[in-house]
């Protein structure tokens, strides 16, 4: 199900969190040669992609899950 990001957060090892609309967190790594996502590491770069879709698995999880 796409969820619009509505901001980030750091975990607690450091890594960054999009926060998606439906209030559940999904990881956006920058961990070259495997991801390679430089915007995650400055605000500006964050800043661009408030709004962007993604698909979140959990609410796609959540959804199956009543449904069975």
């Amino acid at each position: 199900m796409k969820q619009v990001i509505v901001g980030f957060e750091l975990d607690e090892v450091g890594d960054w969190l999009a926060i998606l609309a439906c209030g559940h967190g999904q990881h956006i790594r920058h961990s070259p040669p495997l991801v390679n996502r430089p915007w995650v590491q400055t605000a500006a770069g964050r800043g661009r992609f408030l709004g962007y879709p993604l698909d979140c698995k959990l609410c796609d999880q959540e959804n199956q899950d009543q449904h069975e």
